[in-house]
């Protein structure tokens, strides 16, 4: 891999009519909601320039991130840079701000979608967003009202190109014949391979048969891919989510510390951090399914965003890979606490 903190990414196209965007984005969440508080503002947006600087073109932010105000941080970036960068936010998600983590409800309504896209231009102060995602799914609302909203948001300009989290492939298969996807975003890790389950009708090989580009969120497992956690959930501050996880707490927590040995002997023998080798796994999953993966790992500083971007040259080994594999598999804990909400809660 190259040394240089100055050499930029490669680019791929985001689904078959997509944008070209860098192979690798940025998730704007933690910057400014989810993770703790950021106790240094101006090294947060100073990433944002760096990761432009880097060759990251697709930066991802949602309304719900703490309730508007991740789209209204972001937003004197995005419009410095409107025509360099791809811009992605999200709907469906409604949460009490009272008790951020709490209960959720989720809305897929043509109402909705349609308040929602103008809250979003609103605080991101842009006239069109360029992926516009439905944040989770609510089966109870025909897929075809939801991505037929959508559409419509298309045709006016307010948006750009539609997209999916957290869809199973049969759901996926749906909204495509409504209108093309350009991507589906989903959690994808070496801790998390749901979107590889089911073979044939996996969420990743629908995806390669339709031309739709998979965005890995949490590629880092939430930051325990880092090596950077001990005991988890004693190291986690106040109004941090990942409190709340089952693979951050008790038990799970020490067993999951103790997967991550492998990827250290990785990282040891070339040189590389646990997260390069993590993010170069998630990387190379578009050479071993086909289809266009973009990871949107999430960091508050440069210094992490250019070891970020470094592992896009890493190219791991058939051997590498083989000790990699089993990671998943003996994970202890679920990625949420209620699971219903996720593609996996719904095949």
């Amino acid at each position: 891999m190259s040394n240089s903190t100055n050499e930029t990414i490669a680019t791929v196209g985001l689904g078959a009519g997509g944008p070209e965007v860098g192979v690798q984005g940025l998730g704007c969440m933690g910057m400014s909601w989810g993770y703790g508080p950021t106790h240094d503002e101006a090294e947060a947006r100073a990433t944002l320039e760096r990761a432009l600087e880097l060759g990251v073109t697709l930066f991802d932010t949602a309304d719900v991130y703490g309730f508007g105000r991740n789209e209204e941080f972001i937003s004197p970036f995005v419009r410095a840079h409107r025509d360099r960068i791809t811009l992605a936010t999200k709907f469906a998600i409604e949460r009490d701000e009272s008790d951020p983590f709490g209960k959720t409800q989720i809305h897929n309504d043509r109402p909705y979608i349609r308040q929602a896209i103008e809250g979003s231009l609103r605080r991101l102060a842009v006239d069109h967003v360029d992926l516009y995602y439905m944040h989770r799914r609510n089966p109870e609302v025909p897929m075809e009202e939801s991505v037929g909203a959508m559409a419509e948001l298309v045709a006016e300009g307010k948006v750009k190109h539609l997209g999916l989290s957290e869809v199973t492939a049969k759901e996926l298969r749906a909204a495509h014949a409504v209108h093309p996807i350009a991507a589906v975003q989903s959690e994808w890790s070496l801790f998390t391979r749901d979107v590889e389950g089911g073979g044939a009708n996996s969420v990743a090989a629908t995806a390669a048969e339709l031309g739709v580009a998979l965005v890995p969120f949490s590629p880092l497992g939430r930051g325990f891919l880092t090596g950077s956690f001990v005991q988890a959930e004693q190291e986690l501050s106040e109004g941090d989510s990942r409190r709340l996880q089952p693979r951050f707490t008790g038990d799970n927590a020490a067993t999951n510390a103790a997967l991550l040995e492998p990827i250290r002997k990785i990282a040891e023998a070339r040189g590389a951090t646990l997260a390069q080798i993590a993010l170069a796994w998630v990387q190379q999953q578009a050479q071993v399914h086909g289809l266009a993966v973009v990871p949107i790992p999430g960091t508050r500083t440069r210094a992490r965003i250019e070891q970020n971007t470094g592992a896009t040259r890493i190219e791991l080994s058939a051997d590498e890979l083989a000790a990699l594999e089993p990671i998943a598999g003996q994970v202890a804990g679920a990625r949420y606490a209620d699971m219903s909400l996720t593609s996996a809660g719904r095949e």
